[in-house]
C-alpha cells in the first residue's frame, strides 16, 4: 500500500515547509498551503512549571491557524476562544485561589499538556546587574541559603537577552518556569529570591519570578516608543537603529576593530612571545623584574604611569604539604579588567572583565610543597590597571590561608592605546522594552522589582522623569493602572570623601526618593548595604528584605507595618537653625550607634554646603552650622558614599538621602 506522501502520489513541486506546514490530502485533492493546519503554539512564559497569579484575571494566550477554536481546560474546567485573523487567540481565566501543582491541557489540532503549574504571586524583577546578580555570585556569603534551598514552590524564569528596535516582539528568544533546589539557585537573582523566599513564608504562597534584567542598562533602554516621545533626545538616538542595516554595519566595523586589537596585543606581548619561554612558566626566571604593592594600580605605584595593553603578575609563596593533594582556592579580589591566571604554569581560571569577584577553584594537584608560583596576566582596556583595594587576596585549602598581599612582581608585557568603543546595543534607548518587556505584559503578575540607576548616575537631573514615565508607561501597557512598583534605591559606593560635595549617586538617589509621589510605589533604602570598593555588594539579602518590606506594605495592603526608613517632609527655619520633619518615623527617630548624627550639611544663598550640626528633637531632627547665619536649604547622605550614616526608625530602617530644595 502506498503512503499517501509517496513519490507517485505527490507532485515534485510539492515539498513539506521547515515552518511545519502540513500538506495534507482529503477526498483525493491536495490543500493548498493556506488551507493547512497549523499547530497550536504557546509563548515561551506560558509553560511547565509556570506560576499564575493568584486572584485576578490570568490570560492564556497563544497562536493557531487563523479562525481556529482553541479549548483550555484548567482545574476541572474548560475555556474556549477562537483565532482571529492573525492567528492569535487568548482565554482569560477567572480569579484563582493559591495552590498547585495543576495540569492544563489545551487543545485545537493538536494538543499541549502543561504540568506542575502552581497559582500563587509572580512579580517581574527588572533593572541592571544587581537585580541580575545571581545567587552563585553570593554563595560564599550565604552557604546555608545555597545548601537548603529545596523549594519548588519558588519558581524563576529567565528572561534571555534581547533587544528590537523595529518594534515591540510578539515572544521570548528561550527561557523556561525552574523551582530553587541547591542547583538551580546559582542562576536565581539573589535580590529576588530572598524577596521571594520572604513573601512565599509571610504569605503561604508560591512565588514567580521574572528575571527581566540586563547588566549596564540604563532606564531609557526600558522604555516603549510612546513614551521615548517625551525625551526628544533619547527617542532620536534609539531611532536610528531601526535600519538593520546600519547595525549591521556597525557591529562588523567595531568588531573587526576589536579583534584587531586584541590580535596586535597577542603578537605583541612579550609574555608570550614564541620561541621563547612564556613568562607564565614555572621555570621562567623573573628575578629582573620590578615590585609593587599588591592591593594596588600600577599607575599609583610604579613609573609606568597609566599605561594600558598587558602587565604580568608573579607572586612565589610557600605551600605547607599540609595543604598538598586537596582541592584549593585562590581569591583575587577583583581585577581591572581582564586576567589570565596560572598557578605551577596551569591555569587556573580566567574573567574577561572587572567586575566579577575572581574565585578560582582548582583541584588536588596544582599545589606542591614549598616553592609555588602564582602569575596574573592582566590586560587593562583603557583606565588603572590593578588589584582593587580592601578585598581578599589569598589562597586558601586543607584549613588553611595564606596571605597573598604585599610585593608582587610585575613586568609590562605590551604597550596599547585603549580598546577601541564599541556600540553597546542592548542600552540604547527602547530596545530592552521591545525585546524583553513586551513579550511579558499579557502575563499577570502580582507588580515589579527595580533595581536600576547606576548607569543613570552620570545625568541625574532627568532620572525622576524617566523613572516616573516607565512606571506609567508599564502600567499602561499592562493595564493595570495601579500595578504595585517597589524599587531599590541606589546603595553606598566609591571612596568616602571628607567634605561635602557634587555628587551624581545623591542626586539619584534623591530623584528615586521624590518618585515616591508616583502612586503605588515603594522603595528599599539601601545607604548601609554598600560596598565602597564594589559596584556590586554581596548583601542581597538586606535588599530583599527591605523589598519586601515595601511591596507588604504597597502590593498586600499591610498598612500598619513600617516599610521604609524616615523620608524628608518639609523644613521651617528658625534664626541659624532649620527643623526638619519625616515620615515613616515608625516608633520614633534614633541615632544607631548612640552617636551624634553624621552627614548632615547646610548652605546658606551661596549654595556652598558645609557639615552642619545635627540633633533629634521628638521626630524631628534640629539642623544648623555657626557658618551659616542664614540657612536656606540642607543636605543629608549627599555624597557617593555617605559611609556611616546614623539617622534610622527605631524599626531599624535608614533614611533615605534627601535634598531639602
Amino acid at each position: 500500500m502506498h503512503s499517501l506522501f509517496s513519490g507517485s502520489l505527490v507532485p515534485k513541486s510539492l515539498t513539506l515547509g521547515r515552518k511545519g506546514l502540513v500538506l495534507a490530502v482529503l477526498g483525493g485533492y491536495l490543500l493548498t498551503p493556506t488551507e493547512t493546519i497549523a499547530q497550536v503554539r504557546l509563548p515561551k512564559l506560558v509553560s511547565n512549571g509556570m506560576v499564575l497569579q493568584r486572584d485576578t484575571k490570568v490570560n492564556i494566550w497563544g497562536w493557531a491557524k487563523p479562525s481556529e477554536k482553541v479549548a483550555l481546560k484548567f482545574n476541572g474546567k474548560t475555556y474556549q476562544a477562537t483565532t482571529g485573523p492573525a492567528g492569535k487567540w487568548q482565554i482569560s481565566l477567572p480569579a484563582l485561589k493559591a495552590g498547585g501543582p495543576y495540569q492544563m491541557d489545551i487543545t485545537a489540532s493538536n494538543n499541549i499538556t502543561l504540568k506542575d503549574v502552581y497559582v500563587g504571586d509572580v512579580w517581574l524583577c527588572s533593572g541592571q546587574s544587581n537585580m541580575e546578580t545571581p545567587m552563585s555570585r553570593v554563595r560564599d556569603k550565604y552557604p546555608q541559603e545555597v545548601a537548603q534551598a529545596n523549594n519548588p514552590r519558588i519558581r524563576q524564569f529567565t528572561v534571555p537577552l534581547t533587544y528590537a528596535f523595529k518594534g515591540p516582539q510578539t515572544d521570548l528568544t528561550g527561557g523556561s518556569w525552574v523551582g530553587a533546589d541547591p542547583q538551580s539557585i546559582l542562576q536565581f537573582s539573589a535580590v529576588a529570591y530572598f524577596f521571594a523566599k520572604e513573601i512565599s513564608a509571610k504569605y503561604q504562597v508560591p512565588v514567580g519570578i521574572i528575571k527581566d534584567a540586563v547588566g549596564g542598562s540604563p532606564a531609557e533602554a526600558w522604555l516603549s516608543a510612546e513614551a521615548l516621545k517625551q525625551f526628544p533626545t533619547y527617542e532620536q538616538q534609539g531611532a536610528k537603529y531601526r535600519d538593520s542595516a546600519l547595525v549591521a554595519g556597525i557591529k562588523q566595523r567595531e568588531g573587526a576593530a576589536v579583534a584587531d586589537w586584541y590580535k596586535r596585543l597577542h603578537q605583541t606581548d612579550q609574555g608570550e612571545a614564541p620561541g621563547q619561554t612564556k613568562w607564565s612558566a614555572v621555570g621562567y626566571d623573573a628575578s629582573s623584574w620590578a615590585t609593587m604593592n599588591v592591593p594596588g594600580y600600577w599607575a599609583d605605584q610604579t613609573p609606568l604611569g597609566q599605561v594600558n595593553g598587558v602587565m604580568w603578575f608573579r607572586k612565589e609563596v610557600e605551600v605547607p604539604a599540609s595543604m598538598v593533594g586537596k582541592p584549593a582556592r585562590l581569591e583575587l579580589g577583583t581585577l581591572v579588567d581582564a586576567d589570565s591566571t596560572y598557578i605551577n604554569g596551569l591555569l587556573v581560571g580566567t574573567t574577561g572583565y572587572q567586575y566579577p569577584p575572581r574565585k578560582y577553584d582548582f583541584g588536588p594537584n596544582v599545589l606542591k610543597a614549598g616553592k609555588n608560583v602564582i602569575v596574573v596576566r592582566l590586560i587593562s582596556n583603557g583606565g588603572r590597571g590593578g588589584f582593587t583595594m580592601g578585598k581578599n587576596y589569598q589562597l586558601t585549602g586543607g584549613g588553611q590561608t595564606i596571605d597573598l598581599r604585599g610585593l608582587w612582581q610585575y613586568k609590562l608585557g605590551a604597550t596599547m592605546q585603549p580598546t577601541p568603543g564599541t556600540t553597546t546595543f542592548q542600552y540604547q534607548p527602547g530596545g530592552l522594552y521591545n525585546g524583553m518587556i513586551a513579550p511579558v505584559l499579557p502575563y499577570a503578575v502580582k507588580g515589579v522589582l527595580w533595581y536600576q540607576g547606576e548607569s543613570n548616575a552620570g545625568h541625574p537631573e532627568d532620572y525622576q522623569a524617566l523613572l516616573t514615565s516607565l512606571i506609567t508607561d508599564w502600567r499602561a501597557h499592562k493595564q493595570q493602572p495601579n500595578m504595585p512598583f517597589i524599587y531599590a534605591q541606589l546603595p553606598n559606593f566609591m571612596a568616602v570623601k571628607k567634605e561635602p560635595s557634587e555628587s551624581g549617586w545623591a542626586a539619584l538617589r534623591d530623584a528615586q526618593r521624590r518618585t515616591l509621589a508616583v502612586p503605588n510605589t515603594g522603595m528599599a533604602v539601601l545607604m548601609d548595604v554598600g560596598e565602597w570598593n564594589d559596584i556590586h555588594p554581596l548583601d542581597k539579602q538586606t535588599v530583599g528584605h527591605r523589598l519586601a518590606l515595601a511591596a507588604q506594605s504597597v502590593a498586600y495592603g499591610e498598612k500598619k507595618i513600617v516599610s521604609m526608613g524616615p523620608l524628608y517632609q518639609s523644613m521651617q527655619v528658625n534664626g541659624n537653625k532649620v527643623t526638619i520633619s519625616f515620615t515613616n518615623t515608625g516608633s520614633g527617630l534614633v541615632a544607631k550607634g548612640g552617636d551624634n548624627l553624621q552627614y548632615f550639611a547646610i548652605a546658606g544663598a551661596d549654595n556652598k554646603y558645609v557639615w552642619a550640626n545635627a540633633k533629634i528633637e521628638g521626630n524631628k531632627v534640629v539642623v544648623w552650622s555657626d557658618q551659616v547665619p542664614q540657612p536656606v536649604s540642607v543636605r543629608y547622605a549627599w555624597a557617593d558614599n555617605p559611609e556611616g550614616t546614623k539617622l534610622y526608625n527605631k524599626e531599624g530602617l535608614p533614611a533615605s538621602t534627601f535634598q531639602t530644595k
